[in-house]
C-alpha cells in the first residue's frame, strides 16, 4: 500500500472566497444525494409491479454500492490531479441519467441500470464535492465546511424519501414525477459545476490503491469504524425500514414509509447543527451510545408491534447517527493533508458506503429465511454491540490524549 503523495491541490487559492459558489456547491451535494434516495419509499411498489422479493431490493442496493466504490477510488485522486470541475460536471450528468432511467423503468433491469448510474455519480462526486466545500469556504474554516458537508449529505438522504413518498402518495405518476423533479433540480447543480474554475493538471494521474497518510491512520480507523456503524443504520432505513414500517402500521401509505426515513435523518441533521464546534472524539462517543440505544428500541418495537417505540428508535437513532458521522468527518477533514484531501475523503466515503451496503445485503438474505422483522431485530442487536465496543475504543483514545 503506497503512501506517496499525489499532486498539489489544484487552484485551491483561486476557488476560495465566494459565498455564492460555496453554497451552490452545497446545493449540488444536497440534491445529488436527494436523487439517489428517491426510490426508497417506492421499492415496495416496484416489488408488486415487477414481481420480485425484498431480497431483490437488497441486490439493487448492492449494485449501487458496487458501482459507487470503484468510482470513489478513481474520482477522488483524479479530482486532486486534474481539478474538481472535470470530475464533478460529468457526475451531475450521470445522476440525471440515473433519474431518467428510473422514470422510464418498466421492468427490474431498468432499476439495476438506474442504480448503477447513480452509484457512479455519487462515487465520483462525494469526495470531490466535500473537498471543494473545504476549498471554497470563504474564511477557510474546515470545521464549518465539514458541518455543511454532513448536513447537506444527510439532508439529501432524508429529503429523497420524503419528497418521493409525498409525490407518490398524493400526486399523479408516482413512479415518474419524483424523478422528473430531480432532473429539474439538477439543472442549477450542473450550471454550478460547469462554472467552477478550471486548472491545469499538475501531474499525470494514474490508478493507485487507496492509502492513508501514516500520520492519520489511527484516527482514520477509529473514525471510520464509527461512521461505518452509523451508516449501516442508514442503509437499513433506506432499504428495508419502509417495509418494516408498513408491516407494523398495517398502512400502505407511501408518505408514512418515506416519512420514517426522513424523520431519522432530520434528527441527524438537527444533532449535527447542535453539536457543531464540539470536540470530535466526544461527539463520536455520545453518538455511538445513542445509536446503540436506538437500535435496541428498534428491535423491541418489532417484537412488541409498537409504532411508539419505533418512533423513539427513529429519533434517538437519528441523533446518534448524526453525532457519530459529524465527529468522524470533522476529524478526517481536519487531519487530511492538502495534497491528498479528496483522496483521503474518498477513502473515508468508501468506508461509509460499505457501511450503507454490505450489512443491509446480509439482512436481505437473512430475511428470506427468518422473515423481515426477525432479520431487522438480529441486525439491530449485533450493530448495537459493535457500537458499544467502538465506544470503549474511542474512550480509551480520548483518555490517552487528555
Amino acid at each position: 500500500m503506497t503512501t506517496e503523495p499525489l499532486a498539489a491541490p489544484v487552484s485551491a487559492k483561486a476557488t476560495t472566497g465566494s459565498p455564492v459558489r460555496f453554497w451552490a456547491t452545497a446545493y449540488t451535494l444536497l440534491f445529488l444525494l436527494t436523487g439517489t434516495n428517491l426510490p426508497t419509499p417506492l421499492y415496495r411498489g416496484y416489488e408488486r409491479l415487477f414481481g420480485f422479493s425484498p431480497l431483490m431490493v437488497t441486490l439493487i442496493f448492492a449494485v449501487y454500492v458496487a458501482s459507487l466504490i470503484p468510482s470513489l477510488l478513481i474520482a477522488g485522486p483524479l479530482s486532486d490531479s486534474i481539478g474538481r470541475r472535470k470530475v464533478l460536471l460529468p457526475a451531475v450528468l450521470l445522476a440525471a441519467l440515473g433519474s431518467l432511467a428510473f422514470a422510464l423503468a418498466d421492468n427490474v433491469a431498468w432499476l439495476f441500470a438506474a442504480r448503477l448510474l447513480q452509484g457512479l455519480a455519487v462515487g465520483a462526486a462525494s469526495g470531490a464535492l466535500t473537498a471543494a466545500l473545504s476549498e471554497l469556504e470563504p474564511s477557510g474554516d474546515r470545521r464549518r465546511a465539514a458541518l455543511v458537508s454532513t448536513v447537506a449529505s444527510v439532508g439529501g438522504l432524508g429529503a429523497g424519501p420524503l419528497i418521493a413518498g409525498l409525490l407518490a402518495q398524493y400526486a399523479p405518476s408516482p413512479y415518474v414525477l419524483p424523478f422528473v423533479v430531480e432532473i429539474v433540480l439538477l439543472v442549477p447543480a450542473a450550471v454550478t459545476m460547469a462554472t467552477l474554475p478550471t486548472s491545469r493538471p499538475s501531474t499525470k494521474w494514474r490508478p493507485r490503491r487507496p492509502s492513508i497518510p501514516a500520520s492519520m491512520r489511527g484516527a482514520f480507523v477509529s473514525s471510520g469504524t464509527a461512521s461505518f456503524l452509523a451508516f449501516s443504520v442508514i442503509g437499513l432505513f433506506l432499504s428495508l425500514v419502509p417495509t418494516y414500517v408498513t408491516k407494523l402500521s398495517g398502512s400502505g401509505n407511501l408518505a408514512l414509509a418515506g416519512g420514517a426515513v426522513a424523520l431519522m435523518l432530520a434528527c441527524s441533521v438537527a444533532a449535527q447543527i447542535a453539536a457543531s464546534g464540539r470536540q470530535a472524539l466526544g461527539i463520536q462517543i455520545t453518538g455511538l451510545v445513542l445509536l446503540a440505544v436506538g437500535l435496541v428500541l428498534l428491535a423491541v418495537a418489532g417484537g412488541a408491534g409498537s409504532l411508539v417505540l419505533l418512533l423513539a428508535a427513529t429519533v434517538i437513532g437519528g441523533v446518534g447517527q448524526g453525532l457519530a458521522f459529524l465527529g468522524g468527518i470533522t476529524e478526517i477533514n481536519r487531519l487530511a493533508p492538502k495534497d491528498r484531501h479528496a483522496d483521503v475523503l474518498s477513502s473515508f466515503y468508501v468506508v461509509i458506503y460499505l457501511g450503507v451496503g454490505v450489512p443491509v445485503i446480509g439482512v436481505g438474505f437473512l430475511a428470506t429465511s427468518t422473515g423481515l422483522l426477525t432479520a431487522v431485530q438480529l441486525f439491530a442487536a449485533v450493530v448495537a454491540v459493535l457500537c458499544l465496543l467502538d465506544t470503549l475504543a474511542l474512550a480509551r483514545k480520548r483518555r490517552e490524549l487528555a
